[in-house]
């Protein structure tokens, strides 16, 4: 089995790619990445040697590059995407260009190669806000960032694909995840590595937002039973069950680096924040039997461990400093 795994280098597209390179059985991995300031070749050298991967550095919107490249892969796992909402919200530009027009060009192209299976990864946040309950995946899209726009646009364009050309297209929507080795912009890898460098970290509004939290390993593996056993044209919420105000959040990661209330900095509310999301996973675990495993405080305290015995790894990031 032969599987292109787009933005492979990135958070949880390598956590994928070391998940398919650690089981047993005949598998061979091509990641296509641009290696942006989020990719990091660094995510993947425990397989750098190994023969059954191959690394391109690349780019998902060159279409002649996808045209020789995807040929003899079975199957694609598009993790590529520019995904930062407060990126998107001062420029919206490179998430359309990436999300959007990068996505039409690896489905194209799958078509014109005979793809036999494409898992396209997604967002909870294509869904807009929930004030209760939690959505279910025949949920009218209803997007509010630039970001989720692009994403929203993307997972449009992957179903269509599937009832136009008959490409074998599966969707993946996730809640908001968390674990090692993500980039020190989102809110538990950012304020981590500001609390461990005695640093405050900046809440925004007074950090009443709640969102749902998955472990990246988790993730994957429920990305790698849709990309298994699910069904073409289908929509697959992955979620993780722990709903916290990002306030509890904040609580939690002050606690696993030993600092006080008194580092948090409340500041101006982003533009259109989105108050809640929530999935309902039921499909997900009745047809797939997907579970997540980590527990949130565990999971949490691990990855804040991880963060602190790893600093060359984070330090110097943009981000974080």
């Amino acid at each position: 089995m032969k599987i292109l795994v787009t933005g492979g280098a990135g958070f949880i597209g390598s956590a994928y790619v070391r998940r398919l390179l650690r089981e047993p059985g005949p598998v061979e991995v091509t990641v296509l990445d641009a290696l942006t300031y989020a990719g990091n070749p660094d995510n993947l050298a425990e397989f750098s040697s190994d023969p059954r991967l191959s690394f391109v550095h690349g780019d998902i919107c060159d279409a002649p590059l996808v045209r020789r490249l995807l040929p003899g892969h079975e199957h694609l796992v598009h993790f590529a995407a520019e995904s930062h909402v407060d990126r998107s919200i001062e420029d919206s530009g490179a998430f359309t260009r990436t999300n959007v027009l990068g996505t039409q060009v690896l489905l194209d192209e799958a078509v014109r190669a005979g793809t036999a299976v494409f898992v396209h990864v997604s967002t909870d946040e294509v869904y807009g806000s929930v004030t209760e309950g939690a959505w279910d995946e025949g949920q009218p899209l209803a997007p509010n960032s630039p970001y989720a726009a692009s994403k929203a646009a993307a997972d449009l364009l992957a179903l269509a694909h599937h009832r136009t050309h008959g490409l074998d297209v599966r969707v993946t929507r996730c809640s908001n995840n968390y674990g090692p080795r993500q980039y020190p912009e989102k809110i538990i890898p950012l304020f981590a590595a500001r609390l461990l460098t005695g640093r405050d970290v900046p809440l925004y509004g007074v950090g009443a937002q709640i969102r749902e939290w998955l472990h990246v390993d988790d993730h994957c593996l429920g990305v790698d039973l849709v990309r298994a056993e699910g069904r073409a044209g289908r929509v697959y919420h992955l979620g993780g069950g722990t709903e916290l105000t990002n306030r509890e959040l904040t609580a939690r990661l002050l606690a696993a680096c030993g600092a006080d209330a008194d580092r948090i900095e409340y500041v101006a509310d982003r533009k259109g924040h989105d108050f809640r999301y929530a999935l309902g996973w039921t499909r997900a675990r009745t047809e797939l039997g997907y579970r997540p495993v980590h527990d949130f405080d565990t999971g949490l305290i691990a990855t804040v461990a991880w963060y602190r015995a790893n600093p060359q790894w984070w330090a110097g990031r943009t981000a974080a400093t």
